[in-house]
């Protein structure tokens, strides 16, 4: 749904952008704006459906800004194992960004725009599972917080 969306957006800007002759007798305005819209309701019931299918499926919804999921990483890296992250997305991590940084690419850049991709691919993976991780992490921060506030209190009673 949010796939047919950009499609849609896609061609009412062309539609508005290029397209001079009436579209099916109305104005191509008209048409533009009006694939816009839909485009924007497609995206909209998009995420909406994709949103209810993750807690359907008993996911849990990432948490924080993206300011407050960047200052968790270097906890969740430190926290990792209480945490219980595994240790092959940790190695999944360490092979994206030495694959980055590295002068060797299964496409090299030398190409014009093909070469890029792969680079902005990996980067986009390694981008999105960090956040999704340290939202899901400030998640788990955030529920585990009242248990130890409750258990330092505790051992503080005589």
């Amino acid at each position: 749904m949010i796939f047919f969306g950009i499609m849609l957006a896609a061609i009412g800007v062309s539609t508005l952008v290029w397209r001079d002759a009436d579209v099916l007798g109305l104005p191509p305005v008209a048409v533009g704006v009006a694939l816009l819209v839909l485009a924007a309701a497609s995206v909209v019931l998009g995420l909406g459906r994709r949103r209810r299918r993750r807690v359907a499926r008993g996911e849990p919804e990432p948490v924080g800004s993206v300011l407050d999921r960047v200052k968790a990483v270097p906890r969740l890296l430190r926290h990792r194992k209480a945490y219980g992250l595994p240790t092959s997305r940790l190695a999944q991590w360490g092979l994206a960004l030495v694959y980055l940084v590295s002068p060797i690419d299964l496409l090299p850049e030398l190409l014009p725009v093909v070469g890029i991709t792969d680079d902005a691919g990996v980067a986009v993976w390694l981008l999105t599972s960090l956040s999704t991780a340290a939202g899901q992490y400030l998640g788990w921060e955030r529920s585990k917080r009242p248990d130890e506030v409750r258990s330092e209190e505790q051992d503080r009673e005589p």
